[in-house]
């Protein structure tokens, strides 16, 4: 599995030109099944999520997981809750290497990736994490999606080897 990770101060999906979902201060993912992901490599890239420091610390380091700013937002209640925004997106898993259209045949297939994608949603709801809100997108759907990065901190993150060759050098 393939996810994108923004941090952000703000982020909203709009679906037919209503608010489908929004979060203040917290992680945007743009989320990406491939043809042989399983919920085995769900439950490792959303491990890696919680866990990954893209936050600062009191010293201004990324040193701090979205884990570790919620249970610091539910300690202090009168900062409110932190946002993770679970936007679905084929696209990440595309071949670009040749031509001029990309290839997605890299990426699961819509069954395939509407389960995992459940899962992969179901299972962050399961942690009960206090402080953490979880929004999603609309697997399926056209969204416009809409963000304020802070930072700009941005993180390519995939759970296993793809056999998929990545365009873009920047990215990993």
């Amino acid at each position: 599995m393939i996810t994108f990770l923004q941090r952000v101060t703000q982020a909203q999906v709009n679906v037919d030109s209503q608010v489908r979902a929004k979060i203040g201060i917290g992680l945007m993912i743009l989320l990406c099944a491939e043809r042989e992901d399983s919920e085995i490599e769900a439950d490792q890239l959303l491990q890696k999520l919680l866990s990954y420091r893209v936050f600062a610390d009191d010293d201004g380091k990324m040193n701090v997981s979205l884990l570790q700013l919620a249970q610091k937002h539910a300690l202090n209640k009168s900062v409110g809750e932190v946002g993770l925004l679970i936007v679905p997106q084929f696209t990440l898993a595309a071949d670009t290497q040749s031509g001029t259209r990309p290839s997605f045949t890299p990426a699961a297939g819509p069954e395939r990736a509407r389960r995992l994608f459940d899962y992969f949603v179901a299972q962050a709801v399961a942690r009960k994490i206090p402080a953490l809100s979880i929004e999603t997108g609309v697997f399926g759907n056209h969204m416009q999606v809409s963000l304020i990065n802070d930072g700009p901190v941005s993180f390519w993150l995939q759970t296993r080897k793809s056999a998929t060759p990545k365009s873009s050098p920047a990215l990993h």
